[in-house]
């Protein structure tokens, strides 16, 4: 019989486990970001062309994005732990290819391998949580997940152009994907020995046609995005109506699949059936459009506009980081007493440092912008670490877990989606506003982060009518037991 999570959850060693899957999540949540300073470095050393070794980056975010909700029900079906290790050792194998690479060609061959591997890997994080942790300790589970996902993301610059420095411009991007080796195998030793067994789902049936439609689907709407700095917006735009199409076939197709009562790639009956699932995939997305596009942007302003080093680049937007990763845990602890509340607290904050960040930039001398923003980037990071795991364990907390891997998959998806529009919008207009400026350059990331700023609002606008529905549910069941000891009373 297969365990349930409160028999999980006695396991003695799930903190041990969950701080191995961590560790490996980080590692491959911190490749999305970190390359990005290495590209001038890996454009001279390989000889490559600019479009190139854009590819390096933007491969691997169109491989992640199109792996995780197959792995994520693949995970479901033939046991999380089989997936994970499988996974975790195809991304160390993939990243000592790419730190190998000899052409530019072979680099991104092995940073696509390296990406679907790391999206095979993403969604088992959040299932193990569901399977090995329940009540309480699962919300506490979730905020050092949230912690990773922020932490990752945002110390990926200051992680790569540490590196770079120690390393040296010439050969030092190739250190960047090698140190994942020794960390990543270590890991892959106690995850082999601390993630406990249990008997995989049910398996029967593998939907492909539903991967082929998903990923189709998925594959058409990156695309344009992950292209836009060599014109992929202007040239591939038909790709979003061809996109919206597939992704209308998968519905239909999935309908079809549950219909038949057979084991779909995502149940859509999470959208409709479980509380809160559909609202929080819908804040993810828009959240991270917001959250990931504005590091590229960031790194635009210092380095190419003040001439910052990729280190001292990274050292700017650090205060983000370090507030991210003290209230994501203090938030696993709070959002089992406060909710969906929690979201829509760090969510305000999120909007009013980014806010304070745009005018800050905007009004400061260009010399003392790196420590105008730490206070507003401090305030929105505390924000930042309030959104990110409240709103993974109130999107997941109903999800049975035999669906935790493809529930999760699709929660990512979204992020991934959401990552790709605000890189290439963000960075567009930014790029926009400087020409169209005569080059100023603090108009410019004045507008792009006040742009992330109003997409935070929408993420804000859903978490509080999410919040507000809450609260009339629990009314309504408090109004029913009510009811009930007042019948019972009448009739005992």
């Amino acid at each position: 019989m297969t365990s349930t999570p409160a028999a999980e959850a006695a396991d003695p060693r799930r903190w041990k486990a969950l701080s191995v899957t961590l560790v490996a999540g980080f590692m491959s949540l911190l490749d999305v970001s970190i390359v990005s300073v290495a590209l001038p470095s890996i454009q001279t050393g390989l000889g490559a062309s600019p479009a190139g070794v854009q590819w390096v980056v933007s491969g691997y975010a169109l491989a992640f994005g199109l792996a995780l909700v197959p792995a994520g029900r693949l995970g479901d079906a033939i046991g999380r732990r089989r997936m994970f290790l499988g996974a975790l050792a195809a991304f160390v194998l993939f990243s000592g290819m790419a730190g190998a690479a000899p052409t530019i060609e072979l680099l991104i061959v092995a940073r696509l391998l390296q990406g679907v591997a790391a999206g095979a890997l993403a969604p088992q994080n959040s299932a193990l949580i569901q399977q090995l942790f329940a009540g309480a300790e699962r919300g506490r589970a979730f905020g050092f997940f949230g912690a990773t996902v922020g932490i990752s993301t945002a110390v990926g610059p200051v992680a790569g152009g540490s590196i770079l420095a120690l390393a040296g411009d010439a050969e030092g991007w190739r250190w960047i994907f090698f140190v994942n080796l020794p960390i990543g195998i270590v890991a892959l030793v106690l995850a082999a020995r601390l993630i406990p067994r249990t008997e995989p789902g049910p398996r029967g049936h593998i939907d492909l046609p539903g991967v082929a439609l998903l990923g189709g689907g998925v594959l058409a709407l990156m695309l344009p995005l992950v292209e836009a700095e060599a014109g992929g917006l202007r040239r591939l735009w038909w790709l979003f109506p061809v996109g919206a199409a597939l992704l209308a076939a998968f519905v239909r197709w999935e309908r079809r699949v549950i219909d038949r009562d057979r084991e779909p790639l995502l149940n859509l009956r999470l959208l409709t059936g479980t509380v809160g699932y559909a609202a929080g995939v819908g804040l993810g997305t828009v959240y991270f459009v917001g959250f990931s596009g504005i590091w590229l942007v960031f790194a635009l302003f210092f380095q190419t506009g003040l001439g910052y080093t990729p280190l001292a680049s990274g050292l700017a937007v650090t205060p983000f980081a370090l507030g991210s990763a003290a209230s994501a845990v203090i938030g696993g602890r709070l959002v089992a007493r406060l909710g969906r509340l929690l979201t829509v607290l760090g969510l305000a904050l999120v909007v009013s440092g980014l806010g304070a960040t745009a005018v800050v930039l905007l009004s400061v001398p260009p010399g003392a912008a790196g420590w105008a923003v730490a206070a507003p980037l401090l305030v929105a990071g505390i924000g930042g670490g309030w959104v990110i795991s409240p709103n993974t364990t109130m999107t997941l907390r109903c999800v049975p877990v035999r669906m935790a891997g493809s529930a999760g998959g699709a929660l990512q998806t979204g992020q991934r989606i959401g990552s790709a529009v605000g890189t290439a919008g963000l960075a567009g207009l930014y790029y926009t506003v400087l020409a169209g400026s005569g080059q100023d350059q603090r108009a410019a990331v004045a507008a792009a982060i006040g742009t992330a700023a109003l997409a935070v609002t929408v993420a804000l606008a859903i978490a509080v009518a999410q919040w507000r529905s809450d609260r009339h549910r629990a009314a309504d069941r408090e109004a029913d037991q009510a009811r009930r000891y007042a019948a019972e009373a009448h009739h005992p």
